[in-house]
C-alpha cells in the first residue's frame, strides 16, 4: 500500500532549521541534542569544512542559472562521482530558505525512481543554500538543439516511455510537478531521462467526502 509523501516532512541536511520564506519562528524551549537535531543544528563553520571536505568544484564554468541562483559542476571526494551543485541565493536571514526550496528538498527526499533525478546532499551557508544533485550531462531542450530538431522517432518513443514513467510514479506518490519542459528533463550519455526541478511541485490527498443530514 502506498502513501502519499507529506510536503511538511522535515528533510535531514547541514546547516540552519528550514523555515518558509517570511515566516518568523516562535522562541521554543531549550531541548537535549538528538543526533538528528545536532545534524539540523550544525553550524555555518561545520557544514562549510564537511562541503569542503566531500567535494570539489571542477568548472567554473555554470552549467545553468535562473532566478534562484547558479548551477556548478563538481566532484565527490568519497565516491569520485560528478555531481551538480545548486548554489540559491538566499536574500537576508530574517526572510528563511525559500518556500520552494523547502519544498523540492521535501519531496525529492520522498522520491526514489529511475526517472527522478537524485538528491545527494544539502548544505546551508550564511548567504545560500547548496543542493548537490546526480550529475547528468545535458537536458532536453539542449539535445535537441544539437539534433537541430529532428529526432529519430526511436529516441522519441524512448523518452516519451522514460517520462510517462517518471510521471505515473511521481502521481502514484501524489506528486504533481506542474513544470515540466525540456529544460527540467535530464538526460545522461546513455539517454537516461530523469525528471528535474520540483520547486513548483505539490503534493495532494484525495478528498474526503462531504456527508450531510
Amino acid at each position: 500500500k502506498r502513501h502519499a509523501p507529506s510536503p511538511l516532512s522535515r528533510p535531514r541536511f547541514a546547516g540552519r532549521a528550514l523555515s518558509p520564506r517570511g515566516r518568523t519562528r516562535r522562541p521554543q524551549e531549550k531541548r537535549a541534542a538528538t543526533p538528528a537535531m545536532a545534524e539540523l543544528e550544525e553550524s555555518y563553520d561545520e557544514a562549510e569544512r564537511r562541503f569542503e571536505a566531500q567535494y570539489e568544484l571542477l568548472e567554473k564554468a555554470v552549467l545553468g542559472e535562473g532566478t534562484y541562483g547558479k548551477v556548478f559542476k563538481a566532484k565527490s571526494s568519497r565516491t569520485g562521482e560528478f555531481v551538480a551543485m545548486k548554489h540559491m541565493k538566499l536574500d537576508s536571514q530574517e526572510e528563511g530558505i525559500p518556500s520552494t526550496a523547502i519544498r523540492e528538498i521535501a519531496l525529492l527526499k520522498e522520491l526514489s525512481h529511475a526517472n527522478v533525478v537524485r538528491l545527494l546532499d544539502v548544505f546551508c551557508k550564511p548567504n545560500k543554500l547548496v543542493l548537490v544533485f546526480e550529475y547528468l550531462e545535458n537536458d532536453l531542450k539542449k539535445y535537441m538543439r544539437s539534433k537541430n530538431g529532428q529526432l529519430d522517432p526511436a529516441i522519441v518513443k524512448n523518452f516519451s516511455y522514460q517520462l510517462c514513467r517518471g510521471m505515473e510514479f511521481c502521481h502514484a506518490n501524489r506528486i504533481i510537478h506542474r513544470d515540466i519542459k525540456p529544460q527540467n528533463l535530464l538526460i545522461d550519455q546513455r539517454l537516461r531521462l530523469k525528471i528535474a526541478d520540483f520547486g513548483l511541485a505539490r503534493a495532494y490527498t484525495v478528498p474526503v467526502p462531504k456527508y450531510t443530514h
